[in-house]
């Protein structure tokens, strides 16, 4: 293997030599002929040497029938037999995969297109480096695509990439199958690592493997359109042949288990099908990632991971009352009396974020300071506190320490304010008493239409407990009347 290896980085290392444009330009002449012949016959010598057993099925398609390969399931570094088996086209694979010693000369060789899963223009210039070769009819060769984006089990397909599909050319689906009793390729973040996987392929005495060229998959004029509609109907077909369902999940939920499991959450606690609710609530994964950080702050003390009533309380150091519990049920969409991760940013993105706008911080803070003397102090703090959750023996003297970050025993408006950004589970609060307070005074304008008489109360004076007022209507997170919330208990498909 050792020599095999060496001999292809020979020849990669003379097919690239002195050749301008270091990948910009495509290889021609005796430099491809080079690359596709040599290499091949020597990746499929390695793979024989490995013991595997290669069944091909179907028709490989031409370059002007199907520019771009797409290949699923992704489940370890021996499924660059696709290449091989392919005429070694170029392919897509990570930039930190080109400094690899004698594999990256040879990766080099075939020209690929790097791409880096965490700088967000990399990936704008992969899909525009991809068209720009899948549209260049002869001049570059075929692309092959693993859509999935990272390694997976094979026990279905995950959401596909658009990088393969926005050049709206035609694409030809390559399925990937090991029928073997002992599975020793599937590479993923758990489980055996790569060495340990290769030492247990050799020790078998031979490893079957299956690649079936599926038809080519020519887009309709609504596929052209719409590369999501495009990339799903492909994977749609791809899982039919291969008998297993399709997830919407994605490489960025699989960070977010790994995050999860550095945080000791459990890992599925981070399986939130991140790409699907990123779209419908404009998230970015770095905010994601820090409301992680958060709910496993207050899921520490529950084994299970998820948030009870009393981790809730616990962590917004109140008690619990009917209107925590009101809140707490906004965030707990399906009514298991506990809020995973996925419920806790939809509840923090639809109805604290909305409400923590600087508007409601500053008129929060002027409820708070009675004496309108530009700070709030531990009484004036107490006593909207108190009457907003209906408990009149409430000791807030633990939250107004945390927030009285510079230990004055006064709030100034920026303490407040940045409490309350770092905080906003907070805002619902503040807001629903705003909203109460706005009722009462209402219905005093009502009293004092009838009654001339009647003296008016200004909004900041009152300290009705809210258990003594009428609720107002609300459902979990659109105004009552609105269809969209009659979901039941499909809410999370839906969100």
């Amino acid at each position: 293997i050792a020599f095999i290896l060496l001999l292809a980085w020979l020849f990669a290392s003379i097919a690239t030599f002195r050749h301008p444009g270091k990948g910009s330009v495509p290889l021609k002449g005796w430099r491809r002929r080079m690359i596709q012949t040599t290499l091949s016959c020597l990746t499929r010598t390695l793979f024989f040497v490995m013991g595997f057993q290669v069944k091909v099925k179907g028709k490989i398609a031409s370059l002007l029938e199907a520019p771009i390969f797409v290949a699923a399931p992704h489940s370890s570094f021996f499924d660059a037999i696709i290449s091989a088996l392919t005429g070694m086209p170029s392919v897509v694979s990570r930039a930190e995969n080109l400094s690899t010693p004698v594999f990256g000369t040879i990766l080099s060789s075939l020209q690929p297109v790097s791409v880096s899963r965490q700088d967000p223009d990399s990936r704008k210039n992969t899909v525009t480096e991809i068209t720009k070769r899948a549209l260049s009819r002869g001049q570059w060769p075929q692309i092959l695509i693993f859509p999935e984006g990272t390694c997976t089990n094979r026990s279905c397909l995950i959401t596909f990439k658009q990088g393969a599909f926005v050049p709206r050319v035609p694409v030809q689906p390559v399925l990937l199958r090991y029928p073997n009793k002992l599975d020793t390729v599937t590479w993923t973040w758990q489980g055996y690592s790569l060495k340990e996987l290769c030492v247990m392929t050799l020790c078998q005495l031979f490893t079957r493997v299956e690649v079936e060229f599926l038809p080519v998959h020519v887009p309709t004029e609504e596929e052209k359109n719409d590369p999501i509609l495009f990339a799903n109907r492909v994977r749609q077909t791809m899982a039919t042949a291969l008998n297993v369902p399709v997830t919407d999940h994605t490489f960025e939920d699989c960070r977010l288990m790994i995050s999860a499991g550095q945080l000791t959450l459990p890992m599925e606690a981070g399986l939130v099908e991140f790409t699907k609710i990123s779209k419908k609530l404009n998230l970015k994964w770095s905010h994601v990632r820090e409301q992680l950080d958060t709910f496993a702050a207050i899921a520490s003390a529950s084994k299970g991971g998820r948030i009870g009533i009393e981790e809730f309380a616990e962590y917004l150091k109140l008690p619990i009352s009917d209107v925590l519990k009101e809140l707490f049920l906004l965030f707990d969409r399906n009514g298991d009396g506990t809020i995973d991760f996925r419920e806790y940013v939809i509840g923090l993105s639809i109805l604290c974020n909305p409400a923590n706008t600087e508007e409601t911080i500053r008129m929060a803070f002027k409820l708070f300071d009675m004496d309108e003397d530009g700070t709030i102090t531990e009484d004036e703090f107490a006593c909207i506190i108190q009457s907003a959750l209906g408990v009149p023996e409430l000791d807030v003297s633990m939250l107004f320490k945390e927030i009285d970050a510079d230990e004055t025993g006064k709030l100034s408006y920026d303490e407040f304010k940045d409490f309350a950004l770092k905080h906003p589970e907070y805002a619902k609060l503040f807001t629903t008493y705003l909203e109460l307070q706005r009722y009462q005074l209402d219905m005093l304008e009502e009293d004092d239409i009838g009654s001339p008489e009647v003296k008016r109360s200004p909004v900041r004076k009152t300290t009705v407990p809210v258990s003594e007022t009428t609720p107002i209507a609300r459902n979990k997170v659109c105004p009552e009347g609105n269809e969209e919330d009659n979901s039941g208990t499909s809410d999370k498909k839906d969100d």
